[in-house]
């Protein structure tokens, strides 16, 4: 696939070919040149200059009910994104504004449909791109009100993170080192990445999932066992911190990325009767759930990145074409912090 723009006024858009067995290949999707849409009155154009790139869209390609509809063959693979408003025929969008909104793997989208999917938000001015697709985006509303609303962190609290060094879980241990956690301990998969969690996040410790005995480590680390989970990846880590919840633990479902390629039915947790002896609760969460709050939750993050108590890492990776492969990073652990595709 080339990834050069062309010449002509075209859109080049990468839609689902086939839905994946397990990793995203050059057999899933397809690059299309198709002509620019054009705005009708109350619309307004975007020139597509960022990607976000999370592991829900893996998701979206499957044919499985979920809280959005499976992404059609044939359909551009969705994706948010951040674009620049280039013509308008709309109050709402001047010409040369930036906006957020669900753009796909795309050139070219309209804002304005007034569908509720591809409606944008214009981005405050002085605000980077990709930062506001992490930590002011849904990576970090992700962190916030999954930390905050869905696990009730504490002070005093002991809290371990897997997948601590991609975009959300590297938010979630800094923001429960500003709440009062007395522990805070990252899951990751290699030692670059847990010393980034301990010497620039603040982490006390980080696991490498790939070289040390986890169970023997959490065990050495979280003596009086985990008070809040924050699981990003399910299977064999999430079963193994389901064993050594302390009483009335809390675990928070946000995703299981190490089960997204993996074909067939996933085995759930063995270890889920501590739940019961524990008198525990597990609770997963839909992002979208919180959009009215966003505001909220983004005035307190702008506080904290301002006074240095959240640092972020935006991963960028250049070129339309290279939208599966930047998709794939987030499995193989080539990514540290947010993802991003810069068109």
């Amino acid at each position: 696939m080339s990834d050069q723009p062309p010449a002509a006024p075209v859109n080049r858009r990468l839609v689902l070919a086939q839905r994946p067995a397990a990793m995203v290949d050059q057999s899933t999707v397809r690059l299309e040149e198709v002509p620019v849409p054009e705005p009708i009155p109350g619309q307004a154009l975007v020139r597509v200059r960022y990607l976000s790139i999370d592991p829900t869209i893996r998701t979206w390609m499957n044919d499985a009910v979920g809280y959005l509809p499976p992404i059609a063959i044939g359909g551009v693979i969705r994706c948010a994104g951040i674009g620049e408003i280039v013509a308008s025929h709309t109050e709402r969008f001047a010409v040369g504004e930036l906006v957020f909104g669900m753009t796909g793997w795309q050139d070219y989208t309209v804002a304005g449909q007034g569908d509720g999917v591809a409606d944008m938000q214009i981005l405050p001015p002085g605000i980077d791109p990709p930062i506001a697709l992490n930590v002011f985006g849904i990576t970090g509303m992700t962190a916030y009100f999954g930390l905050i609303d869905v696990g009730r962190v504490a002070a005093g609290d002991t809290v371990v993170v897997s997948g601590a060094a991609g975009a959300t879980g590297s938010v979630v241990g800094q923001i429960a080192r500003i709440k009062g956690a007395a522990t805070v301990v990252g899951i990751a998969g290699s030692p670059e990445k847990c010393a980034w969690l301990v010497d620039e996040l603040g982490f006390d410790a980080a696991v490498n999932y790939r070289t040390d005995d986890v169970k023997a480590r959490l065990r050495q680390l979280c003596p009086g066992g985990i008070d809040l989970y924050f699981d990003n990846v399910g299977g064999e880590i999430l079963d193994l911190c389901l064993g050594q919840l302390a009483m009335r633990g809390r675990v928070v479902l946000c995703g299981a990325i190490s089960t997204y390629n993996t074909p067939g039915r996933a085995s759930g947790p063995a270890n889920y009767r501590n739940l019961i002896t524990k008198r525990g609760r597990m609770e997963g969460f839909i992002i979208l759930d919180y959009t009215s709050r966003f505001p909220e939750a983004q005035l307190a993050m702008a506080s904290w990145v301002g006074e240095g108590k959240v640092q972020h890492k935006e991963h960028i990776v250049d070129g339309l074409a290279n939208a599966p492969d930047a998709l794939n990073l987030l499995f193989t652990g080539g990514n540290t912090g947010k993802v991003v595709v810069r068109l």
